[in-house]
């Protein structure tokens, strides 16, 4: 099965590019999508393992299932900010 994975910010840099279509077994999660990334090279492998992740622009974890067509972002860990 085909999934579009999008990659934002730090995550972007690491890959080297916006997005990418990834093909994956039938029955595969999230987390079968991230290792399949991590294992593609060009910096992509400095992806952490466990990142956060939407499917179809909903949060979601790592052992989502997946089906034909469906889109994935990675989002990197966001940092800064003052608490009053």
């Amino acid at each position: 099965m085909r999934v579009r994975v999008y990659f934002f910010a730090f995550y972007r840099d690491l890959a080297g590019r916006d997005e990418l279509e990834l093909e994956l077994d039938a029955g595969a999660t999230a987390r079968d999508a991230v290792a399949a990334l991590r294992k593609d090279g060009g910096g992509a492998e400095r992806i952490p393992a466990d990142p956060v992740i939407a499917v179809n622009e909903v949060a979601a974890q790592l052992d989502t299932p997946l089906a034909e067509g469906d889109e994935i972002a990675l989002l990197p860990p966001v940092a800064g900010g003052t608490s009053r």
